[in-house]
């Protein structure tokens, strides 16, 4: 027990920072040609389907890929530091376990599309520390939401 209640502040510092890392530094990098490549962000992502005329593709990326896992957080982080039951506990036992479904759902579509990125010979691609940073963030933020939900017991 005594160990927990040292790694989780740990981690509940750790997840929402390498979720930000995650967001702004590169997910992948694409080489069409050999002086050519691309590594764009999370972020620049949702800009650039925006900017392309894509605003309801961009709006989904933007609320699975960002708004979610924020909400996810807010919530496990409300619950740790929460003293008593109360709303945050209900937002937490209701809709974290609903956002937690979703929390991978980008970094397997990245994976994806890296696949088919090497099997076509279209391009080649690799995976940049922001896809890492965004797996850990998921990663980190399912392991917390699973050791709330043992510290806390039964409801």
């Amino acid at each position: 027990m005594r160990a927990l209640s040292i790694v989780r502040p740990a981690l509940l510092v750790a997840a929402p920072f390498l979720l930000a890392l995650g967001l702004i530094l590169p997910l992948v990098r694409f080489e069409t040609l050999y002086f050519f490549d691309q590594t764009p962000s999370l972020i620049e992502i949702v800009v650039s389907l925006w900017q392309g005329g894509d605003a309801l593709l961009a709006a989904i990326v933007a609320l699975v890929s960002i708004v979610l896992p924020l909400l996810k957080m807010i919530g496990i982080a409300a619950e740790a530091t929460a003293a008593g039951g109360g709303a945050g506990s209900l937002f937490y036992r209701r809709v974290v376990p609903h956002l937690s479904k979703w929390s991978m759902m980008d970094v397997l579509l990245v994976a994806i599309v890296i696949a088919a990125a090497k099997t076509t010979g279209l391009a080649d691609a690799f995976t940049q520390p922001g896809l890492w940073c965004y797996a850990a963030s998921s990663i980190i933020s399912g392991l917390l939401h699973s050791l709330m939900g043992d510290a806390s017991g039964p409801k």
